[in-house]
């Protein structure tokens, strides 16, 4: 152990040290100690989950804080998720037992009453979600000095969840209200797993304080990792993509696959979406039943309700009892939840970060994490609605090729880029400011809302017109003096405690409930009578009280399947140009097993066959193409923007179809449309000269068109709509520069 970095740190903390049975520090948590026992910079810890990330920024931030203990709050946590709060709580709680340090949580499922213990004795540590921090700034303005004036550090978990997102927005301009607010800037710990940009992220983080960000690169060594990758082909998985109401079939060949490969273990099974999270789970369940074997099966996601969710956890902290647990994005973050042996995950992931994210809860034990993927297809070939060709190429088993072969040949991480044009999170600080301090002149206002560093760039003509857009629908209202208020309608969005989340807003509505026992969440009505599956079980409707927002269920034996709508995460480019050379090349890959070789070798025997190399038009039927550009998300749906706006006219094209029609978000594979062309290669010309024809990607939009993208694009000007998707959501200059080379 480091004896100079042990002698420093609080002699309760050393005692805990030793407790804990420790010999040595990590290298992350020595570089920590460095940083912050030494300068007063700001600090970036990037490095894999289970590494110590936490104990690192904790243990010199409490030695620092005890030598000189603050007036007030001396720590302030925020965290994407109340439940890595919670855990985070007990394990911070612990650290601290022999300390006269309080951890206080505050969220919304918070009681009052210890919310007011913290507001009538401000001290110790306080752990917050982005939203309920928005709560403060707005009704406690008035408190903000008296609870944080000797704050000292704020350690923003998970960095990466927040950096190419709204949220992130959210949080730079509450740190810099907070920091104005008490009249400095304490230090900043960024803690994150998963991070593709150390450069943008530092820059994130350090905001306006002008104190520059530490970054030490530890834990980026190669590590070895166990990673298996099978693919099925299964019937019932049509239904499954393309009729969530129809009914499963038998036992699933990848059900069974997991099944009988997690026996006796402890496992996590990721899904891209709850419906698929129920679907596995009923299956698993199912397999169970029949085989005689406990039902140790628990699904994980966030319209299960909280107090089941935390009983999922318990469980799998258990030691040395099996148990597996399906889930989405809700268990992908630092949630302790045990030595868990192996991770499952079902379609493709789309992105590496989540990737690596979901393999890392695997292998605390033995320092080796382990991933299996389980691909399926469905056996489709031909029909007179879905072409052959593309249903030759196995999409998401490539993804899922390409993904892995990024990272283990190059290590490469998705970039972080942040958004060009925040007008959702504008509108959004700008009520929030006003619901804070009340009456500004607009001066007063814009000096507030414009110097806030996701905003510094935007300029006053621009807030000019947002605020007369704002006046205008009465979200704002201009008062005799000539200040500005909360106008009538903007009161009743300010004033609702949904107004403190800046994300698209899926909160569900309806509590499930089995007697007495809540059981989950849905965002409709049902009538009684009606199926659903949730927490993997079947369940009948048998009474439906509008008033109280409840659903009462009864259990039911019967195979049936529940649909929630949600968004598609963008893929890279780079990860669709590895899915090409992927079938294009001979490479063997390790990782495969036999079903995964075999279809992996008929795919390369196809992408022959119809020359994949050099074509990128295929024609289907007379007049009927296929289009495969290789592109990422943005460039897909730009080159999609350009087809129908200026390839229709120009061209002939019509009828285009982006990917699998029946998909609800089709991934950017392919499109299918119709043009009166005979030759694919004058058809490809024709393409590329339309594209490269495109001066501005402004030429894209119709003037006076919508899109209510985010959650409050509803109030902002059309053109401010269209800004958006110009700036974040389109890129022309990448289509432009593959288009060249098609």
């Amino acid at each position: 152990m480091c004896a100079n970095i042990f002698e420093q740190l609080a002699p309760y903390l050393q005692e805990w040290i030793y407790e804990q049975g420790w010999t040595e520090f990590k290298p992350i948590q020595v570089e920590a100690c460095k940083v912050l026992f030494n300068s007063n910079h700001h600090l970036l810890l990037s490095t894999g989950t289970a590494s110590g990330k936490t104990e690192a920024a904790l243990l010199p931030a409490i030695t620092l804080i005890e030598n000189d203990p603050p007036a007030t709050i001396g720590i302030l946590y925020i965290s994407p998720m109340k439940a890595l709060i919670n855990d985070q709580y007990d394990r911070v709680d612990l650290l601290l037992e022999k300390a006269h340090f309080s951890v206080t949580r505050w969220h919304g499922d918070v009681p009052r009453g210890k919310k007011q213990s913290l507001i009538k004795d401000p001290r110790g540590i306080l752990q917050i979600t982005p939203e309920s921090l928005e709560g403060m700034l707005i009704n406690r303005v008035t408190d903000l000095k008296r609870l944080f004036g000797d704050l000292r550090f704020i350690i923003i978990d998970e960095v990466h969840v927040f950096l190419n997102g709204e949220r992130g927005i959210q949080v730079q301009c509450q740190l810099e209200r907070l920091g104005r607010a008490i009249g400095y800037h304490p230090r900043r710990l960024g803690l994150s797993a998963t991070l593709g940009d150390y450069g943008v992220a530092a820059g994130w983080l350090a905001g306006n304080t002008g104190i520059p960000v530490e970054t030490p690169l530890v834990g980026t060594e190669t590590r070895t990792m166990r990673i298996a990758l099978e693919h099925f082909i299964e019937p019932s998985y049509l239904n499954f993509l393309s009729y969530p109401g129809q009914p499963i079939g038998p036992n699933e060949p990848s059900h069974v696959y997991i099944y009988e490969g997690s026996l006796g273990k402890k496992c996590i099974a990721f899904t891209n979406s709850r419906e698929a999270t129920e679907y596995l789970l009923n299956g698993l369940r199912r397999i169970a039943k029949n085989r005689y074997t406990p039902d140790i099966y628990h699904a994980h996601h966030s319209c299960i309700a909280a107090i089941e969710r935390e009983s999922v956890e318990s469980a799998m902290k258990e030691e040395d009892t099996p148990h597996f647990t399906v889930a989405t994005v809700t268990l992908e973050l630092g949630v302790d939840i045990g030595d868990v042996e192996r991770i499952y995950q079902t379609e493709a992931p789309h992105a590496v970060t989540s990737f690596l994210q979901r393999m890392g809860r695997s292998g605390r034990k033995t320092g080796i994490p382990e991933i299996v993927f389980a691909s399926r297809e469905s056996p489709r070939r031909n029909s007179s609605f879905t072409p052959a060709l593309p249903f030759r190429i196995p999409w998401g088993f490539l993804q899922t090729i390409g993904i892995l072969q990024v990272y283990l040949e190059e290590q490469w991480l998705e970039p972080n880029v942040l958004k060009q044009a925040p007008f959702n999170v504008l509108y959004h600080q700008t009520m929030s400011t006003l619901a804070s301090v009340g009456e500004l002149s607009v001066q007063a206002l814009a000096k507030e809302v414009l110097t806030l560093p996701p905003f510094s760039h935007l300029s006053h003509s621009v807030f000019r017109m947002l605020l007369l857009h704002l006046i205008d629908i009465n979200h704002v209202e201009r008062v005799e003096d000539g200040g500005l208020i909360l106008g009538l309608e903007g009161e009743k969005i300010a004033r609702n405690f949904r107004f403190l989340a800046v994300f698209r807003d899926y909160r569900v509505e309806y509590a499930v409930k089995h007697e007495s026992r809540e059981i989950a969440h849905v965002d409709s009505p049902c009538s009684p009578g009606e199926i659903l599956l949730l927490a993997g079980y079947v369940w009948r409707v048998v009474d439906m009280q509008e008033q109280h927002k409840i659903i009462y269920v009864e259990p039911i034996e019967k195979k049936t399947m529940y649909y929630w709508p949600g968004d598609r995460t963008p893929v890279h480019t780079k990860i669709l140009q590895r899915m090409r050379r992927a079938l294009l090349e001979d490479t063997e890959f390790g990782y495969l097993q036999p079903m995964a070789r075999e279809r992996l070798v008929k795919a390369r025997e196809f992408a022959k066959s119809i020359n994949l190399s050099t074509n990128h038009a295929f024609k289907l039927k007379s007049g009927h193409w296929c289009f495969l550009p290789w592109l990422g998300t943005n460039s897909f749906v730009t080159l999609r923007r350009i087809l129908q706006r200026i390839g229709g006219p120009q061209l002939g094209i019509s009828n285009i179809s982006p990917g699998e029609p029946r998909l609800l978000r089709p991934p950017p594979y392919y499109f299918t449309f119709d043009a009166p062309y005979k030759d694919p290669d004058l058809l490809v010309e024709d393409i590329v000269d339309i594209c490269q024809s495109v001066e501005n990607a402004r030429d894209l939009i119709d003037p006076g068109e919508c899109f209510l993208l985010e959650r409050y694009h509803k109030f902002l000007p059309a053109w401010m709509q269209q800004e958006i998707v110009v700036r974040d959501r389109f890129d022309l200059e990448e289509v432009q520069e593959h288009a060249s080379r098609w």
